[in-house]
């Protein structure tokens, strides 16, 4: 199962690379939302190998996913490959300068289940899909305003 969505981001690319590998923000905004996040790896770096676990709940199961930055190009992409119990993952985010001042930030996801449990979530997903890629694109955009407004102000 894979979703896709992009943005085109009044920001220069080396910027908006920069505001994608804030990862201490990420790890913080993910806490808020009560989702645990450990670093595993000790530099705090835009390195290939930097590693998160994380805990959360999904339907009302806790869940535990292991997350891995796989492959990093600044300014043009970076790679995170996802797993648990059940399913593997992996998210590319890509950056493309469209001018000095605008730089286009392409998401894609991909999900596969290895069990039957996980199997029938990703079915259950299936079901919602075009609830979920409305709010996987509505996210981004939020994102994307945010940076715009981050690169603006200068925080």
């Amino acid at each position: 199962m894979q979703f896709s969505a992009r943005e085109d981001i009044e920001a220069p690319i080396n910027a908006v690379f920069e505001m994608v590998a804030d990862f201490e923000r990420f790890e913080r905004m993910a806490m808020r939302r009560g989702i645990e996040v450990r670093r595993m790896s000790g530099h705090m770096g835009v390195v290939p190998g930097t590693q998160w676990e994380t805990e959360f709940k999904l339907r009302g199961k806790p869940r535990q996913v292991a997350i891995q930055m796989a492959e990093c190009e600044p300014p043009s992409h970076m790679r995170f490959e996802a797993a648990s119990k059940g399913m593997n993952g992996m998210t590319t985010v890509e950056f493309l300068a469209l001018s000095q001042r605008r730089t286009r930030l392409s998401v894609e996801m991909s999900l596969a289940a290895k069990s039957l449990p996980a199997r029938l979530l990703l079915q259950s997903l299936r079901l919602g899909q075009s609830r979920f890629r409305r709010q996987f694109q509505l996210r981004l955009s939020e994102f994307a305003r945010e940076m715009e407004e981050r690169h603006l102000h200068g925080t």
